[in-house]
């Protein structure tokens, strides 16, 4: 029995390493022999309530038994503004004017009531109508970050909310074949499935946040209660503390604006007052805590109609089909088209012409369909064209994509001038796509090479050029010569290549001569180059045509600058961000670390040499482990960029 007891101790500490912290300290190998081990012992001995054994999703139930929850579970009073927030405040103040708020996210899940005995996991129910709930005590088993035992005597129920991560979301629907509608169906889906092998499928998570109900632990504030549950293997949960409204506004704002950087749903945060004591003189309404209040955000997925698809033509040839939609509100943003991706998924999503669908947007990009509501007596399939729409020429399918054959199709053409001058590429002031397709139309323009021939007379031909407008644009072109290597590379509309991975080469290479003798290896070498990217730039540099262009280019005057390398803590090493950082956007730590000599990338590997891990970070955490790549926090990447 002392070894049951120590292979459990053992088996918990690492599966809540693995699961909660994402920072295993033993192999796969060596856990599952610890664990075979705890499984023949308890085949003699028996089974103790907080063995990891226990967690192994049983047969199917044959219905849902229901509970009465020891304490009862409140739905919470919602406001959409700032003005309704500021009404429950003053409220608050007819009471009290001694307070102060914590605030937390409002998961967008299934919220689950986990019951403990003297420590030990008894049973877990829905919320139910408050009162009563069912018993889904063998789906939470399957969940691997709910603790099954805890330092607390007597009885106790702990709330929090059962979620499925965007990334666990898309890992699923890569292989199912019935994708998940949304992350917030499918954890309620699998929490109220009666078979938990379902719901183990679906590698859940439970975050919890409240303590509803306690027979001796008693607690005096919001604080105490939220070191209870992180001192007792319950993960992480945002937590901000406020002195008053104004700084409850401010962390809103924040929370909103960070939002879509999340690995889960969340559709608002909750704002609680922080003394117990406090909460006791406030009381209860019929249905809410006086104390506390869910303000609402504006949603981020909405149903709509799909009215038909539109294919819009790339610089590669690539028809790209988007979906124009009954215009529907999302997230304050009236939004008429979203991207469909390509024929493959909108086979496997099943969406078809007529139907509803789920429109979601996320990271302030186009709108996506992630899934079909329903479809209708006038739903059609939707097929890929046969001839390009803009030019007529033949398409052919290449894998999963529909590409014109016409190399001189005229959307590709001008979407490649189009981008050579964006401002990420060479940054050519006054070569709009409406004066890319003018310079095509009327002056015969197909390659950026064309540009860099353009006389002053050529341009005063074109409706709307004037002397200035002329001038301005003349110079622009000659200015774009004296530029970064990086960003000629960028320019060149290399497929795959974007301004990161342009860097990237910029950095490796050198020189755009050793870029164009580079091997299919030496590409590989690059950070975050895998083998179709890398290939994609050598079959570049090996075709007549581009050479001929990007040779005209350096022939016509080009100048890369050379900056002076940046040098600091960071010189040389090759750093991965990971999870949500507190006090950084991602964008200003990665300039930091650039500043200091580094190079930041998207993916582990054996080239990175420092992961910086910030809160809810996931598999590269662990793959950086395995690879024994150095990891440290926020706290530490503080210190590091102050030194």
């Amino acid at each position: 029995m002392d070894r049951i007891r120590e292979l459990i101790d053992l088996l918990n500490r690492y599966g809540h390493e693995y699961y909660v912290l994402d920072n295993p300290t033993v192999s796969d190998a060596e856990y599952d022999k610890l664990y075979d081990e705890l499984v023949e012992l308890e085949k003699i001995y028996g089974v103790e309530p907080d063995s990891p054994t226990r967690r192994v999703g049983g047969a199917p139930l044959s219905k849902f038994d229901t509970h009465i929850h020891l304490g009862r579970l409140y739905s919470l009073d919602k406001c959409k503004s700032v003005d309704s927030l500021q009404e429950w405040v003053s409220r608050i103040e007819k009471v009290t004017t001694d307070y102060d708020f914590v605030v937390e996210y409002k998961y967008d899940g299934l919220t689950v009531n986990l019951t403990y005995v003297d420590g030990v996991f008894k049973r877990a129910t829905t919320r139910g109508d408050g009162v009563e709930g069912e018993d889904i005590t063998q789906q939470v088993l399957t969940i691997q970050s709910v603790p099954l035992k805890i330092d607390c005597e007597g009885e106790v129920e702990i709330q929090g909310e059962a979620i499925m991560r965007l990334s666990a979301l898309d890992a699923y629907n890569a292989t199912a074949t019935e994708p998940l509608k949304n992350a917030r169906n499918a954890a309620a889906g699998a929490i109220r499935n009666l078979d938990p092998r379902v719901t183990a499928s679906r590698k859940l998570e439970i975050i919890c946040y409240n303590v509803g109900y306690s027979t001796k632990r008693k607690f005096v504030s919001q604080d105490d209660m939220h070191q209870f549950i992180a001192d007792n293997f319950f993960g992480g949960y945002y937590y901000r503390k406020c002195k008053g409204i104004d700084e409850v506004v401010s962390c809103l704002e924040e929370i909103e604006r960070d939002r879509d950087t999340l690995d889960f749903l969340i559709d608002g945060a909750v704002i609680k007052l922080n003394s117990v004591a406090t909460q006791e003189l406030l009381g209860f309404t019929e249905k809410f805590p006086r104390w506390a209040m869910a303000y609402k955000f504006k949603p981020m997925e909405m149903t709509t109609t799909l009215l038909g698809v539109e294919w819009q033509v790339s610089r590669s040839g690539k028809l790209n089909p988007l979906a124009i939609l009954e215009p529907v509100d999302l997230g304050g943003v009236t939004v008429k088209r979203a991207t469909l991706n390509n024929i493959s998924e909108i086979r496997r999503r099943d969406i078809k012409i007529g139907s509803r669908v789920f429109i979601r947007r996320s990271n302030d990009v186009i709108p996506e369909i992630p899934a079909v509501a329903e479809h209708t007596a006038h739903s059609v399939e939707i097929t890929p064209p046969s001839v390009c729409p803009a030019c007529g020429g033949e398409t052919c399918i290449d894998g999963v994509f529909v590409y014109c054959q016409n190399e001189n199709c005229a959307p590709r053409t001008i979407d490649a001038l189009e981008h050579f001058a964006s401002k990420d590429a060479l940054d050519i002031e006054g070569l709009s796509e409406k004066t890319c397709e003018q310079l095509y139309n009327e002056l015969g323009v197909r390659t950026p090479l064309d540009l860099y021939s353009l006389t002053r007379e050529d341009l005063l031909s074109l409706e709307g050029f004037k002397d200035k407008k002329v001038d301005n644009l003349l110079t622009s072109l000659s200015n774009s010569k004296k530029t970064e290597l990086w960003r000629f590379i960028h320019a060149l509309g290399i497929a795959g290549v974007g301004k990161k991975s342009a860097k990237s080469l910029s950095i490796q290479f050198d020189t755009i001569d050793a870029l164009k003798s580079a091997t299919v290896e030496e590409v590989l070498a690059v950070p975050d180059f895998g083998e179709i990217m890398a290939r994609s730039v050598v079959d570049y540099f090996s075709s007549p045509t581009n050479l001929a262009i990007v040779d005209g280019l350096l022939d016509s005057g080009f100048d890369f600058e050379k900056k002076q390398k940046a040098t600091g803590i960071f010189s040389g090493k090759v750093v991965v961000l990971t999870g949500t950082l507190q006090n950084f956007k991602r964008s200003v730590a990665a300039r930091l670390i650039e500043e200091r000599g580094g190079s930041v990338v998207d993916s582990v590997s054996k080239a990175v040499n420092l992961v910086v891990k910030g809160e809810s970070a996931g598999s590269k955490a662990e793959k950086a482990l395995k690879l024994g790549i150095e990891i440290i926090d926020e706290s530490e990447f503080e210190r590091l960029i102050s030194d």
